[in-house]
């Protein structure tokens, strides 16, 4: 595994994808989730972290993909770990919102465009 996979690995996992999944465990959240973000209802400090986060991948996308195209762009090196520090202080509110399966199949959806346009 090279640097740049491990990275990839311990950011999701302190994004919550791993914790999201466990939370989730136990309902039927298909790896293929709904399309439509609309679909699911959201309390309003949810829909406040999921803004947070559209913000935030619109952020961290373009720094992945110069760091991609350049393994030595240091600034894009220094964007990620900010911006990864940045989701780590999301940590404990994502746990608990993952709780709640409609947050959960919303959050997964939206990742799909991280998913889809960094790796």
């Amino acid at each position: 595994m090279n640097d740049y996979e491990e990275s990839r690995r311990t950011f999701l996992a302190k994004l919550g994808l791993t914790v999201g999944a466990v939370a989730v465990g136990s309902t039927k959240l298909s790896a293929t989730v709904l399309n439509d973000k609309a679909d699911f209802v959201l309390t309003s400090e949810q829909k406040q972290l999921m803004e947070n986060y559209e913000v935030w991948m619109d952020k961290f996308i373009p720094a992945v993909q110069a760091q991609r195209a350049d393994q030595n762009d240091q600034l894009a090196k220094a964007k990620i770990m900010e911006l990864s520090e940045q989701a780590e202080s999301w940590r404990a509110e994502l746990t608990e919102y993952m709780k709640d399966e409609n947050f959960a199949r919303y959050y997964m959806t939206a990742t799909e465009r991280l998913t889809k346009e960094v790796y």
